[in-house]
């Protein structure tokens, strides 16, 4: 088992409450709606698997500030490239709550019509490219598209999110490159909870700040605390302010603490510390935006409840619904594979 370095708590930061926070006080609210529902769906979701209703499930659970604080300073015209714990953006964005569940469910309305794991949704609708489980691969698609839309002359942005552990990954180094060289329009998001797996980042990188990392290829790199959802979503849209300026490429790092296994295929007690559990749970960021909006006035103790009833009437009635359809029919299983054959004579 290795050991885990205790990270002192990043500074609260310096928010101004009677000027900034207060003209956001409905965005706040917002936010912490998206926090919940995301937390609400994680728990049930990790139930049923367990139950062998759904397949696999991999929790975003600590990871909701950044999810939320990035995806609400988005344009529609941008385009997502997830990792794996990205699908709270793709809600935020308008993707339909029983479309994700559908998709999970793998049933006969899920748009990949049951060919993708769980947790790996397809988004078209909100500009949200598949996730592939293999590590770092969307960093260099997001360039790829990045790149397309400053051809275009589009006013948009590819946003690539990743972790750690991809920060190793072949791909991060060619796209951070490739994205430089180009003055590609693309926000990289590394959301650190300080764990690929079971390799703590330690043990993974030297680099005591993983935002150190774009330095080597002309990005600017800045570290965000992410379980602040304020500073999140100030850091994200400074940062797509200046990349829409024609500034170039970014990488943000948002470091914060993972409070699940891995996945449900995962056991965390074979190789994080004892403590490690209890630690991460103070770092919770739905708590800390509580705090945040308690403090402001603008969470009465009538709305948090009625917050968190929504949450579990919407997340039960996805349920309900996905799980009482039938799986995709097995004729179906080479529909949109095969594109149609040559024409005879042609070229």
């Amino acid at each position: 088992m290795s050991s885990t370095t205790d990270l002192l708590p990043l500074p609260y930061r310096a928010h101004d409450l009677d000027g900034l926070l207060a003209g956001w006080q409905k965005t706040l609210v917002d936010a912490y709606r998206w926090m919940v529902l995301a937390r609400t769906l994680d728990g049930r979701m990790l139930a049923l698997q367990r139950q062998g209703r759904v397949g696999f499930y991999g929790p975003a659970t600590g990871q909701e500030a950044v999810s939320v604080g990035t995806a609400l300073a988005l344009s529609p015209s941008d385009w997502v490239f997830p990792g794996l714990r990205e699908q709270l953006v793709a809600l935020v964005r308008g993707h339909p709550l029983g479309h994700y569940m559908d998709h999970l469910f793998a049933n006969d309305r899920d748009p990949a019509r049951g060919r993708q794991m769980p947790c790996h949704p397809t988004c078209r609708d909100v500009r949200y490219a598949s996730m592939s489980s293999v590590i770092g691969t969307q960093i260099s698609q997001a360039v790829g598209v990045g790149y397309g839309l400053k051809l275009r002359h589009e006013n948009a942005v590819a946003v690539a999110y990743f972790g750690d552990g991809a920060t190793s990954a072949n791909d991060f180094h060619a796209g951070l490159n490739l994205a430089g060289v180009l003055e590609a329009p693309v926000l990289f998001c590394c959301t650190n909870n300080q764990w690929a797996i079971s390799v703590p980042v330690a043990h993974q990188s030297r680099v005591p700040e993983l935002a150190q990392k774009a330095a080597a290829y002309g990005l600017p790199g800045h570290r965000v605390d992410g379980t602040d959802v304020v500073a999140v979503h100030l850091a994200a849209r400074e940062a797509l302010a200046r990349i829409r300026a024609g500034g170039g490429p970014e990488m943000l790092e948002f470091v914060l603490y993972r409070m699940t296994p891995h996945s449900s295929s995962d056991d965390p007690t074979r190789y994080q510390a004892k403590e490690w559990a209890e630690h991460a749970r103070v770092h919770d960021p739905v708590p800390r935006l509580e705090r945040l909006l308690e403090e402001l006035g603008a969470l009465p103790p009538a709305l948090k409840e009625r917050i968190a009833s929504e949450a579990d009437t919407a997340v039960r009635a996805a349920i309900d619904s996905s799980e009482a359809v039938p799986p995709p029919d097995p004729a179906s299983l080479f529909t949109d594979v095969f594109a149609p054959g040559p024409v005879p004579g042609g070229g």
